[in-house]
């Protein structure tokens, strides 16, 4: 990336795309075969958690990764998605949020960012995406879920994956 951008000039579109609509399709169906017991409680509220979670913007976040030599964990997702709202609920899994404070933690809202959305689009522009970057905000593309198709969905019913991946990118 060049000095000073942030991300690449425009030319997303503002409508989700078909793969996007098909993935959330695909889930939803996906979603009934999940046991009930790692579905995160009604009690807990869909709000990624942001009294622990210390939640930066993009371009202070990446700053901040800069500054202190911090991993960032950087997650897509759209306020319309279900998905990303039983995804943000993994982030009051006590071992994730304890995680969390070696990195800094960015969330960017998809649809109201189509330009950096686009920039991160390595293999689709899915919701929630999920990426590790280094400290000069560069992607650690090999950490990823086990799917195929869609590298940086990682589960949305069990924190475990993430927790993973988080303790794999710690030690970089």
């Amino acid at each position: 990336m060049a000095p000073g951008r942030l991300f690449p000039p425009a030319r997303a579109s503002l409508y989700p795309s078909r793969r996007c609509l098909l993935l959330c399709a695909l889930a939803c169906l996906l979603e009934a075969c999940v046991p009930a017991s790692r579905v995160p409680s009604a009690d807990t509220p869909a709000d990624w958690n942001p009294q622990q979670i210390a939640w930066q913007p993009y371009a202070a976040g990446l700053e901040a990764a800069r500054a202190g030599r911090k991993g960032i964990v950087l997650i897509f997702y759209t306020d319309w998605c279900p998905h990303c709202h039983t995804y943000s609920r993994l982030f009051h899994d006590p071992e994730l949020v304890e995680l969390a404070r070696a990195f800094i933690m960015i969330r960017v809202e998809r649809d109201g960012n189509p330009d950096l959305s686009d920039y991160y689009n390595v293999d689709g522009d899915y919701v929630p995406r999920t990426f590790f970057l280094d400290p000069d905000a560069q992607l650690w593309a090999d950490l990823e879920s086990e799917r195929s198709d869609f590298r940086y969905f990682l589960d949305e019913h069990d924190p475990r994956e993430l927790v993973e991946l988080m303790q794999e990118a710690r030690v970089r």
